[in-house]
Formats: structure tokens, sequence, C-alpha cells
């Protein structure tokens, strides 16, 4: 392994040349927090000392860090053939993890495109939607609707159906047209501290309806959510809601995607979530945790209808103009598949179902210390809100993030909430590490 006391000669201009994302770059680069290992449910940093990882990489790394079968897939398969076209060929291994995911998914669901990110697949299930009703003789239909607070990727269709300003206000102008947004479901109000899922606000959806008056039927393409919104805070949806989402969806030929990047393979105790709270979409989005986190990969995943429909056309001509250069990429495949090996062999998803009390009692035992106002969660997820101080938004969050750092475990900062999502390997002893760590920060901060 590399000498990690070179972080101490580390000089601020060797970091001068990466424009990191989603960071505050400057005042990242006075205080660098820089990781070189991971194993486990642990990170080491440059110097060596190890960090508790709560937050699964960054909702990637499922089934933990440095899995060998991982590794050892990837270097068999990037010795046998490193790269293959998708455009007018293939090769076997994206067939045989396509179906390994019809497997696993809800019920209809048995046709895959793949992608290399969360952006690109929702970027892609927006297509697909509109390709879909243009082969049914549908072409009008070309409004999205997204919702508040969702978090939908980068792609300039992600950020349009997104509901998060910060991620919006930069690209107004270059945003998709025929765009609305149903309201978000966060209601601390209400349901602050609510364990699970919160058991008013489902009416929300019948906000819907309202659209579909506004805009017409015939003019709506798909609604597309995160059942949990992740990126925002972990926002929950009410008990019912997204069964009326699909209700009002299916009476009016609209399409449902399920954003579900963050809550894919295992995250709230099912492959899906929308198994685990029996609501199934027209499609799904799914990337991180498709593969550990270990290669850029993505997925949609489609109903049959949807691509049936698009096999009307003529024979030889391509039915969907799209695709990337690394759609089925064989080694982020095989990849994949040794991750689907792992989830199965070693039963993650349901192992997020038996310790989610735990989880749960442990995160809730919070309640009380300073200047906390509600706390979120489901499966391995949770969300921890503070009120802002009066340095502003996201200030006190962002020191309770970097305390933790400091005391060896890796958190999450949204604004000023706090996301915990461990890799599903997690013990009962790890989460009260997280925990305890979480609470002396948030006594420190204040």
């Amino acid at each position: 392994m590399e000498d990690f006391n070179k972080a101490d000669q580390v000089a601020t201009g060797t970091l001068e040349h990466y424009w990191m994302p989603f960071t505050a770059n400057r005042q990242f680069k006075q205080s660098p927090r820089l990781l070189a290992q991971a194993e486990g449910m642990y990170y080491k940093d440059v110097n060596g000392r190890p960090v508790l990882d709560g937050t699964a990489g960054l909702w990637c790394c499922n089934a933990g860090h440095g899995r060998k079968a991982i590794s050892e897939a990837v270097s068999k398969q990037i010795h046998e053939m490193d790269y293959a076209p998708s455009f007018q060929m293939g090769h076997p291994l994206a067939f045989e993890l396509a179906e390994r995911l019809a497997a696993i998914a809800p019920k209809g669901i048995n046709k895959v495109f793949f992608t290399n990110s969360g952006s690109e697949s929702v970027d892609t299930a927006l297509k697909i939607a509109l390709n879909y009703h243009r082969a049914r003789g549908e072409a009008t239909r070309t409004r999205f609707i997204g919702r508040e607070l969702g978090y939908h990727g980068v792609g300039f269709g992600g950020i349009s159906v997104g509901g998060i300003g910060g991620n919006r206000r930069t690209f107004s102008q270059q945003l998709l047209q025929g765009v609305d947004h149903l309201p978000h479901t966060l209601d601390i109000q209400q349901n602050a501290f609510c364990k699970g899922l919160p058991e008013t606000g489902a009416e929300k959806a019948e906000v819907l309806e309202q659209l579909v008056t506004l805009h017409g039927a015939e003019n709506i393409a798909a609604v597309i959510v995160e059942p949990m919104s992740g990126s925002a805070g972990v926002i929950l949806p009410p008990q019912g809601y997204l069964k009326r989402l699909r209700e009002i969806t299916r009476k009016y030929g609209i399409l449902l995607i399920f954003d579900e990047v963050i809550t894919g393979f295992g995250r709230v105790g099912d492959a899906f979530a929308s198994q685990r709270w029996g609501v199934t979409p027209d499609m799904i989005t799914t990337a991180k945790a498709l593969n550990n986190g270990t290669i850029p990969m993505g997925a949609v995943l489609i109903d049959d209808a949807i691509y049936d429909a698009s096999m009307d056309a003529p024979e030889g001509a391509i039915e969907l103009y799209h695709g990337y250069t690394y759609s089925g990429h064989p080694v982020a495949a095989a990849a994949a598949i040794a991750t689907l090996d792992i989830y199965q062999e070693e039963q993650l998803f349901k192992r997020t179902k038996s310790l989610e009390g735990y989880f749960e009692k442990a995160v809730h035992s919070l309640k009380g210390l300073p200047n906390l106002i509600d706390i979120r969660n489901t499966g391995l997820v949770a969300g921890i809100q503070f009120s802002p101080s009066d340095k502003g938004i996201g200030k006190r969050g962002f020191g309770i993030f970097e305390t933790c750092f400091k005391n060896g475990t890796l958190v999450r900062a949204t604004a000023d909430t706090i996301a915990l999502s461990p890799p599903l390997i997690v013990d009962e002893a790890q989460i009260d590490q997280m925990v305890n760590t979480l609470s002396d920060a948030i006594t420190t901060v204040g």
C-alpha cells in the first residue's frame, strides 16, 4: 500500500487542477478530506485513519467495499474483452445482466436499456416516454410532470423535471419547456419524527388531477418521481400517495416513472421501493448500487408494453434513436452480475428489513438534541433535519458533517439535513457508532 504519510506532503497547489462536482472547491482545497482505501464498512483516509462509511459511498456501495468477487469479475472480463460496441453489435454479458434485472424487477417490467449513470437513465426514460407515445400515434403527449424537491440528475432533462432550486437556477433559461411540478410531500408540522411512512399527506397526489385538467391528458407524456426523495434530505411518501399517483396516471394514459437510482437494490428492504410499497410504475431508473458503485453504469427498466409499441416500426428500422458508446459495457456488466450474486447469496435485501427496527430506534434516540427538528426513516436510510443557524442555511448541517468526519464517521449533509444510508452489511455496533458520533457532533456544533 502507499505511504499514507504522503498526505502530509500534499501541497495545496497539487489539488488545483480538479474542478470537483457539487463541492465548495476553494473551501475543500484549504482543508481537503481525502480517502485512499476502502474495505467492508470502512474507508481509510490518506493518513491511514479509519472512517466508518455511513453513506454507502454516495448511496452506491450497498454490499460494502472491497468485494473480491466483484474485482475478480472485472479483472477476468477486462482480460477477455475490454470493450464491445453496442450499436448493431452485442456481447453475452449485457443480455445476461438484462435477464437478471428482469428477474428481480416488478412483474411486467422485463426490458432493460443500459446507461452509464442515473442522470443518463432519467434522460433515457424521458426519451423512451416520448418515443412510446409517438409510436402509438399520440405525438402531442410531450409534457412532463416532476415534483418539487425531486432530484433526477444533472442532464438538462433531469434538471427540468427535478425540483431542487439550486440545481435549476443557473440553467433556468435552457431547461425543457412544458414541464410542471407536483408539490413535495415533506410536512414537518404534521409528520415530524414519524417512524416509517407518514400517515398523512396522500392528498397531495390529487394535484396531478388539477394539472391534467389544466394541460389536458392528451398533452402529458409522463410523471416522474422518486419514491423516496434522497438528495433533498430523505423525504418519504405518505401512505397511499404513490398508489394514488398510479391510479391517476393509469386513468389518463400517462406513463409513471419511478427514479430509483437511490432506492434501488435493497435500500428500503426490497430490490426496488416499488415492490416494498406495492406500486408498479411503467419505468424504473437505476444506477449507483447496480454494480456497487465500482464502474459507472445505469439502467432503465421498462414495461413490456412500452417496448412492444416501439417494435411496430418497419422491419430493419431503428426503433429508438438513442444510446451511448458505453451502453451495457462488458466490464461494467461483469461487475453488476457479480454484485447481484452478492445481494442474492448474502440475502442483503432481507438484511435491510431485519435491521430496520434497530436502525429506526437508534436514529430516533437523537430526538431532543439541540436544534433537531425532524427525523425521518425507512429501511436503512434516515434523514436528520436541523433548524438553520444564524450564519445561514446549510452552515449547521455542514458543520455536523465535518465534525463527524473528523471523529471517524462519514455522513452526508444536504443543506441542514444529515442523511445516513450505510452499506447493507452494517451491524448493530456500527449503527451505534454512527449514531453516537452524530450525537457528539450535534452537541459540539450546537
